[in-house]
């Protein structure tokens, strides 16, 4: 039977969910089973999804529609991101050998917008779109010292502070006391807090103009510790000159 008001709209949502975490197009009764809604509240949702471009009905299934892309443009729009930061990110990758990202915090929410690593790489823990683990990675880090205390700790009283490997931060006191270090020193670093063989640098990119809407940018790379402990300040020169360049 079809719902009607927000119940209808959060499974609308989650019907969009999983056809984006899919590993391809998924038919109506594996998108029934993954929501736990019946096959005719399934299709009833994908019709609206699909006439406004959102999905795309194929011989295989559900796949993401053509306003996908215009939707992350929007995005990227309202962000005001640094001009020529896809540059950058290139430029960075080929001087580092390690994979770089542009993340942002907006209205509560910190988000990897854009990275050189490939969409197919499976292994890279760091991947485009919402950001949950600010407290163990350097961007989150990065971004984190940069807010005003009251916006921090709302952040991270709505997030929390899970304990991903050994060596994340899980104390809020402990984590002042980074951010404050990261502020001093100008670039924040995670080495296997959020991945246990990952380490990631980060540096917040300085604001043009006043913050009216509190979003802080960053520009960070990741790359197998055993990597970064053979050359960390050739890496960090590397991040820094490029943070130059925006």
């Amino acid at each position: 039977m079809p719902h009607h008001g927000p119940q209808s709209v959060d499974r609308a949502l989650a019907l969009l969910d999983a056809v984006a975490d899919a590993d391809g197009p998924v038919s109506a009764k594996a998108l029934a089973r993954r929501t736990g809604c019946s096959l005719s509240t399934v299709y009833h949702l994908l019709a609206p999804l699909t006439e406004r471009g959102h999905l795309v009905r194929t011989a295989r299934g559900y796949a993401l529609g053509p306003l996908i892309p215009r939707l992350h443009r929007s995005y990227l729009r309202h962000l005001e991101p640094a001009p020529g930061v896809g540059d950058v990110l290139a430029r960075l990758r080929r001087a580092t050998g390690a994979e770089a990202y542009y993340t942002a915090y907006r209205g509560g929410l910190i988000t990897v917008v854009d990275t050189t690593a490939p969409v197919t790489d499976t292994e890279n823990p760091f991947t485009p779109g919402r950001e949950t683990r600010a407290h163990a990675t350097a961007h989150g880090k990065a971004l984190l010292a940069e807010l005003p205390r009251t916006l921090r700790r709302r952040y991270l009283t709505e997030h929390g502070m899970a304990r991903l490997t050994a060596a994340t931060i899980t104390s809020a006191e402990s984590l002042e006391a980074e951010l404050s270090r990261v502020r001093g020193q100008g670039y924040a670093v995670s080495v296997g807090e959020a991945d246990p063989v990952y380490t990631c640098l980060a540096v917040a990119l300085p604001a043009e103009r006043p913050r009216g809407d509190d979003a802080v940018h960053a520009l960070s790379v990741s790359l197998p510790t055993r990597e970064y402990r053979r050359r960390p300040e050739e890496v960090r020169g590397a991040l820094a000159r490029a943070a130059g360049l925006l």
